[in-house]
């Protein structure tokens, strides 16, 4: 198996808003670059439902994103669920836990993707890891830290005598900035996808559309993004 290409890249890509803006910034930095989801028995299927929407679009908007944009995986990852009672995965209420994180924290889960991400991009000869965690906006989730993000990194490396090198462009930035990034990479009309294609909501509501894009409104999600967009327009 050869080394991994410093020119190619897998994306982790859900469909919501931060892997879509990942995925455009991947592909203004990579020569070629692949994405992977992960259907892992989430309490609703919606943000897989529109990844392929939004890999299109985003092939429509530039002939170069075209041309680099390459294979699309998804990995079933359904055990996860089987073993997680949170409200991403059950029916549960969206609240703080008695543990002080959100019962929307599926534990383990980024670890598991960074880990099955790392292992597709070694059969596929890639270096380069994008993901959209960030500890500015993280609700408190500890797999979303830098530190936790820079030691799978580390594992990766060692665990599979490879370099890998994870990337996380919206680490510590909010969702301001991140609304305000996907406007410096694609402009108007790459925002406009952003509203129109990806969905974040925690209740995989499309049925209200809002400025910000569809969603329920009043999850932490919604409301996160909501404020996101607002602040981001204020300061436009």
């Amino acid at each position: 198996m050869p080394e991994g290409n410093d020119q190619n890249a897998l994306v982790l890509f859900s469909g919501g808003q931060d892997s879509t803006v990942c995925l455009a910034w991947a592909l203004e930095h990579f020569a070629s670059v692949e994405t992977v989801g992960f259907d892992y028995g989430q309490r609703h299927r919606t943000e897989l439902d529109v990844r392929p929407h939004i890999r299109e679009r985003i092939k429509a908007l530039r002939t170069d994103w075209a041309s680099r944009l390459g294979d699309d995986h998804m990995i079933k990852l359904d055990a996860l669920a089987a073993i997680s009672e949170t409200a991403l995965t059950r029916d549960v209420a969206i609240e703080i836990a008695q543990s002080g994180l959100p019962t929307t924290f599926v534990p383990g889960r980024n670890l598991a993707f960074l880990a099955f991400a790392g292992a597709l991009a070694y059969r596929r000869g890639i270096k380069h890891l994008v993901a959209g965690m960030c500890e500015t906006d993280f609700s408190g989730y500890p797999d979303c830290r830098d530190d936790t993000i820079k030691a799978m990194q580390v594992a990766l490396t060692l665990g599979m005598d490879r370099r890998v090198v994870i990337h996380t462009p919206l680490m510590w930035i909010d969702k301001a900035a991140t609304f305000a990034m996907a406007q410096e990479i694609g402009s108007d009309p790459f925002v406009d996808l952003l509203v129109e294609e990806t969905h974040t909501c925690y209740l995989g509501d499309r049925s209200r559309r809002h400025r910000w894009g569809y969603g329920c409104g009043t999850c932490p999600a919604c409301r996160l993004r909501a404020d996101g967009f607002a602040k981001w327009k204020a300061e436009c």
